[in-house]
Parts: structure tokens; sequence; C-alpha cells
């Protein structure tokens, strides 16, 4: 060896590395999710042990997420040690009025949980992440974690609920915030793609798929954090606050945050924006591990 030549350390354990595991499908109709997972050497993960997991729902308006939008960011959590699903579901524009987006979800916790020693994964540690129509999804998810009527036939011997929910600028109160959107152009045909077509019928469907309507004192659900952006013009940050609001009142573990002028999505983003959700979801994980 050449004595002027620095020398750096190998990496045995692979700590920070990780493998994309793209187009898994997770239900019999089609939709599938994204893996972001702790790499295994010779793509053996009974090497590795099992580590928890973060599903994510990326915001599409109830149509179809983007399942590598947020990629860049949630790949750091794979580094660290924690594995990352991003989850497709029906889109509303394809004739599947709601709840189809939120059964598609449930269906893929538990196809996870199913498949967790497939891929390592840690069925009692998963944290349900999102965004706008995702942070809606994740918030029912936290709120309905294993509701028989929301269960459907695949894996039905698995538990959909989480231990944890990361939502941000999410619609909560879907009647307020769809009568502030109603001059937007083609609502009507929207909101029968998302609602059904009885007119008749739109308030309850919107209050039942509404998180600020789920939540029900003396019931216990797991810990919340929210974040909103003071200047969203498309989901205005009063849903973040009636949804803080009712979680408080029920005595839930509740954590919000303003993000000062932001809007929906771009400029909500940054580094320490990130990092509070990042810590807050550790923080999280390293509780649930001393249980």
């Amino acid at each position: 060896m050449i004595p002027e030549i620095a020398h750096l350390p190998m990496n045995p354990t692979l700590k920070g590395q990780a493998e994309l595991i793209q187009h898994v499908i997770y239900s019999q109709n089609g939709q599938e999710l994204t893996l972001i997972l702790p790499w295994a050497p010779q793509d053996d993960r009974s090497k590795v042990p099992p580590v928890p997991l973060i599903l994510f729902v990326q915001g599409s308006s109830w149509t179809t997420p983007n399942l590598g939008y947020e990629i860049p960011m949630l790949s750091h959590f794979a580094e660290e040690g924690i594995a990352v699903a991003t989850v497709s579901h029906r889109s509303a524009n394809d004739g599947y009025p709601f709840p189809a987006f939120l059964l598609d979800v449930k269906c893929a916790i538990r196809f996870l949980r199913a498949h967790a020693a497939d891929y390592a994964i840690d069925p009692d540690r998963i944290v349900a992440f999102g965004t706008s129509s995702g942070g809606n999804t994740v918030c029912l998810l936290g709120l309905t974690g294993d509701e028989p009527a929301l269960k459907t036939e695949e894996y039905a011997d698995q538990s959909d609920a989480v231990c944890a929910v990361a939502s941000c600028f999410a619609p909560t109160d879907l009647p307020a915030l769809f009568a502030y959107l109603k001059d937007v152009p083609n609502m009507n045909a929207v909101m029968t793609a998302y609602f059904g077509q009885d007119s008749e019928a739109w308030d309850q469907v919107m209050r039942t798929w509404s998180p600020v309507y789920r939540v029900q004192q003396g019931k216990e659900y797991p810990p919340f954090l929210l974040l909103h952006g003071t200047g969203d013009p498309v989901v205005p940050c009063q849903q973040m606050d009636s949804l803080y609001t009712k979680l408080k009142e029920a005595k839930t573990d509740v954590a919000a945050y303003y993000v000062d002028g932001a809007e929906h999505e771009g400029n909500f983003w940054s580094p320490i924006v990130r990092k509070v959700i990042q810590e807050w979801i550790r923080s999280i994980l390293k509780s649930v591990d001393s249980k």
C-alpha cells in the first residue's frame, strides 16, 4: 500500500444504504406500491432485523397518486433504517367514489403486514404519513383502525391500524372545504365523481369522510402530527385548526405547526419542515420501542 493514500472504513452493516422496489401489486384490483427498504446483503432480507415502516400517501385530489413525487425525501428514512411504502389507490376520476381510496390504502397496510417477513418489516411499528388528499386518508386511517365496515376480503386476518399519523395540509372538514371551493369551474362534476350521483346525499357523504366528524370523545387514537401552510389557497389552514381542536378535546396526543406563508406543496417544503416530521416520527417509533 502507498503510504500517502488515505484510508476509509468499509461498511460491514450496510448502514445508510437502501433499495427501491417498484410496481409491487398489493390488491386484486391492480393497485400497487413502491417500497424503499434498508438494503439487504445480496437481497437476502432474512439478514436484516425487522424495521419500522412509514406508509406514505401522496396527495392527488383523490385521483391517482404519483408514487415517485416524494421519493427524494422518503429515501432519507430508509437510509436511517426505516422502511417506506408509498401507496397508490383507485381514482375517483375512474368511477371509484369515496371511500374506494381508503379501502385500498387499508388493504395495502394489511398486505404489508401479511408480507412483513418478506420485506423485514416490523408489523407493530407502522406510521401513516400523507399530504393533501393523502393527509385526509392517513387521518382517516388513524381514526378508523380495524373498523369492520372498512375492511375488504383481502388479507382480512391482518390489522389495518397504525401507531401514528403525520398529516400535511389535509382536507379535514369536507363540507367546509367544498363550500369554500364552490366557485371552482366544473365543481359539480368533481363532487359527483367523489360523492356519487345523488347530490342530496353529498353532505352526509362528505361528513362521513371528514376526519373532524370522525373524532369521538372517550375513544383512544394514535398520536397525530399536523402541519399546514398559512397561505394555502387550496385547502385553508383552518382545516388543520378544526382537526387539532377536535383531537385536543378528545385528549389525543397531537402536535401541530403552521408553515408561515406556505402554499399547497411547493414552497411548503423546506429542510426545517422535513426535519420536524422526521424527528417526530423517530420520537414516536422510539416510544413504541420502549413499550
